[in-house]
């Protein structure tokens, strides 16, 4: 059963201390801001599901204890909460840490309109890693990554950071949504200043590194890339799960799938107007699974091509792969991606996959086109083309889950534990 324990109490003053002197990972503390329906969580959930299953301690520092997957919390974790610190507070901390960043820092962190909940959490974090004493702290996405380097730093602990980078940053931030606010658009400095503190540094894929070391700045060779736990005896067990709906019933239209969140990462307007080529030649569906702010933008679209009919946006679904086993292709139609697990999903669940050719993983998971179809960015008439010639010939379900198996959740977690029980030993033969 869960162990839940949030720090709420009030702790005396900091002393530097690290009192762990071991040389392996025994004890492992996760940290991000929430359990928000995404990737980089649902990752990180297996990874420690994974840890625990190998006989190592975890424990789940949350920022926030919200967000679609509170429930897949592994049993054995101890789910930590942080408390968090007041808006002038936390950028002072933040400020008083850094005095060498400080002009970096000034408009991502100093004076945006919101003080993060990563950077609010500074000074609970040093608390935590001076009460806890976990043997390395494994963190992903860009904020929760630096505070953790932060709050190491000003806790004079020699507690390793190892911090990992799901996206192609440069690309993420130069987006247009993204590029406007300053949390976003002066990240890139800062990440290249704070990782190089970091103890290792993770990138999903090796397009991911390369963006961290040509477009980010830092050190060449001090980036590796391993890939996300993604398939398992669960993910398999759950798409086998009988799906109720009126479209997979037999000899319906062939469905074509999306998965992801609606922004305008994710690009689903391409996919849409691809769609509406695929319809005018022949029957099929479409249905995006997934939630997010372009919901009636993307509703409106499909209703202006007049093929409102045949496209369904359920939102969020707790199991996506029950639609990826039925599904006629998956489409990824994404301006930019890390390692994107739903076309690795996909596969492993016998479904043909179509994906933009984008800054991230794509290209990597599909072996330049081996497993699947590559398209470019924004590319409706290619990306049409792509699915009905998948219609018509779709790839062998054996060719894609031998593929899948490459991301495998065993595997990955043997990466990483390889990885982390280094970098503990590496940190102890420092002190």
């Amino acid at each position: 059963m869960l162990s839940a324990l949030r720090l709420r109490r009030q702790a005396p003053e900091l002393m530097p201390t690290d009192s762990h002197t071991s040389t392996r990972a025994e004890k492992i503390a996760v940290f991000l801001p929430s359990l928000e329906g995404g990737g980089a969580e649902r990752s990180m959930l297996n990874l420690a599901k994974g840890f625990l299953a190998k006989g190592r301690k975890v424990d789940l520092v949350l920022c926030q204890a919200k967000g679609a997957y509170l429930d897949n919390i592994p049993a054995g974790a101890t789910m930590i909460e942080l408390p968090a610190t007041g808006s002038l507070r936390a950028r002072w901390i933040a400020a008083s840490g850094n005095l060498g960043d400080f002009f970096a820092l000034l408009r991502p962190v100093l004076l945006a309109k919101k003080v993060s909940p990563e950077v609010a959490r500074i000074r609970s974090l040093q608390r935590y890693i001076a009460d806890s004493h976990p043997d390395v702290i494994l963190c992903a996405l860009p904020y929760a990554n630096l505070c953790a380097i932060w709050a190491k730093q000003m806790s004079s602990s020699h507690v390793p950071v190892v911090v990992s980078e799901r996206i192609a940053l440069s690309t993420y931030c130069a987006a247009p949504s993204n590029f406007r606010k300053w949390r976003w658009r002066y990240l890139p400095d800062l990440v290249r200043r704070g990782y190089a503190k970091a103890d290792c540094v993770i990138a999903v894929s090796a397009d991911v590194a390369n963006d961290l070391i040509t477009t980010i700045g830092l050190p060449r060779g001090s980036v590796t890339a391993v890939h996300n736990p993604v398939v398992d005896d669960t993910l398999r067990a759950r798409a086998q799960q009988a799906l109720e709906h009126t479209w997979f019933t037999p000899g319906a239209a062939p469905v074509i799938l999306a998965v992801g969140r609606l922004t305008e990462q994710k690009d689903f307007a391409t996919l849409i107007r691809a769609f509406a080529v695929v319809r005018a030649d022949r029957e099929a569906r479409l249905i995006i699974l997934g939630e997010g702010r372009l919901r009636d933008d993307l509703e409106q679209l499909a209703c202006t091509l007049g093929i409102q009919a045949d496209v369904c946006m359920p939102g969020f679904v707790e199991n996506p792969f029950q639609y990826m086993a039925r599904a006629a292709a998956l489409v990824l139609s994404s301006a930019y991606e890390g390692l994107p697990g739903v076309l690795i999903q996909a596969m492993a669940c016998g479904c043909p996959v179509i994906s933009t050719d984008c800054p991230g993983g794509s290209r990597e998971i599909l072996d330049d086109g081996r497993y699947g179809t590559l398209v470019g960015i924004g590319d409706a008439d290619e990306m049409a083309k792509a699915i009905l010639e998948e219609l018509d010939s779709p790839t062998p379900k054996e060719i894609l889950t031998g593929r899948a198996e490459v991301f495998s959740v065993d595997r990955a977690v043997g990466n990483y534990l390889t990885l982390l029980d280094t970098v503990v030993t590496q940190a102890a033969g420092r002190k």
